[in-house]
């Protein structure tokens, strides 16, 4: 079964190169802004998935941060009805990625055992690795648990025919990445298994990391799984991606088509 797969920009961080990588960098200084997305994978019999929910204008206020419109105006706009939708994947618990799982009333939300262990362990008592993490997101997830609406997976599982899901770990202990297959083969959402094209393709890592090495080897992961096509792995935040993919007709340039060929 071939999907369809889409990258929805509804929020930008303006910051500085440094911020980006683990080590030094050339031009610490250089602009190298930071786009957040959420992905939506349509099947040809109108299943609509959600990849990660993104944040909202309140959040983005306290943080720092700007929208441009919200998660789910953005997916409106696609003809996808947050309340209508069925499965919603959340790649890992960081606020960016599972602020707005409340416009999901009808989903089943699909995340990784390590990750729900990870965000209410014990790691949380350290400020440094809670920081990325909001308790209201936590408790939310909770509380979708309570209400029976959580479907956990253990390293690798399936949402559909043609979406499997795969832990990696590394930025996050439960980063899982989705692999969606589509007319030009295997397109991985690897999310925050690199924020950037350039931190797998220079080797140098985002600087928010829980294991290291996990880190390093979900970018191989990624990868694989993409068939080892470079051009079939889609980053979490990178502004390049909505230069390398088809702009979708009247969304402002804000979404592109993934299971489309990238430009030339």
């Amino acid at each position: 079964m071939n999907w369809e797969a889409y990258a929805i920009r509804y929020g930008r961080h303006d910051r500085p190169a440094q911020s980006n990588f683990l080590l030094p960098v050339e031009d610490p200084h250089e602009a190298m802004p930071l786009d957040y997305f959420v992905w939506l994978l349509r099947g040809p019999d109108g299943h609509d998935i959600v990849v990660d929910t993104g944040f909202d204008a309140a959040l983005a206020e306290k943080r720092g941060r700007r929208i441009s419109r919200s998660v789910a105006e953005s997916l409106r706009a696609m003809d996808c009805d947050p309340a209508k939708v069925r499965d919603v994947v959340i790649t890992h618990l960081h606020y960016d990625h599972a602020g707005s799982i409340g416009i999901f009333p009808n989903a089943r939300i699909h995340i990784q055992d390590r990750e729900m262990a990870y965000a209410t362990g014990r790691h949380m008592c350290t400020a440094c690795i809670r920081l990325p993490f909001e308790a209201d997101h936590v408790v939310a997830m909770v509380r979708a648990l309570f209400a029976d609406k959580v479907q956990f997976h253990d390293g690798e599982g399936e949402v559909a025919p043609g979406v499997t899901l795969h832990r990696v770990g590394g930025h996050s202990d439960g980063l899982q990445v989705v692999r969606v297959e589509t007319a030009r083969g295997p397109v991985v959402v690897a999310s925050d298994a690199l924020h950037f094209y350039a931190n797998a393709g220079t080797g140098n890592p985002f600087p928010i990391i829980f294991d290291l090495g996990a880190m390093t080897q979900g970018w191989r992961i990624a990868r694989r799984l993409a068939g080892g096509d470079e051009t079939r792995v889609i980053p979490g935040h990178d502004p390049e991606v909505r230069n390398r993919f088809p702009a979708v007709p009247g969304q402002d340039g804000e979404v592109v088509a993934l299971h489309l060929a990238p430009l030339a």
